[in-house]
């Protein structure tokens, strides 16, 4: 009886990505957009210097949605307007839920 309860509190639990994994998606994403190294990606530089448009936010908001499984506003990337901010402000939500 013990070995099925462990197996389904591992089952249940869901490892929250950390900062860092969830910058790494970020930067790969952003990288592939643009067609251009992951290397070239700057955390810091705002979304809008990258040349992302409110179509592109969108599209990314909605694959991170998707890759963290929970809800996220697409104007998120204007309150938090570079990877390494919106980045500190998901990892802190995540914590929270």
């Amino acid at each position: 009886m013990q070995n099925l309860e462990t197996n389904t509190a591992q089952i249940t639990t869901k490892q929250l990505p950390t900062a860092t994994e969830i910058q790494a998606w970020m930067v790969a994403y952003l990288a592939d957009l643009l067609e251009v190294d992951p290397d070239e990606i700057d955390v810091t530089i705002p979304f809008d210097r990258y040349g992302l448009d409110s179509s592109a936010a969108v599209g990314m908001t909605g694959d991170l949605e998707d890759w963290l499984e929970t809800d996220i506003d697409p104007t998120l990337l204007y309150d938090y307007p570079t990877i390494e901010a919106l980045v500190q402000h998901l990892s802190s939500q995540l914590k929270t839920k």
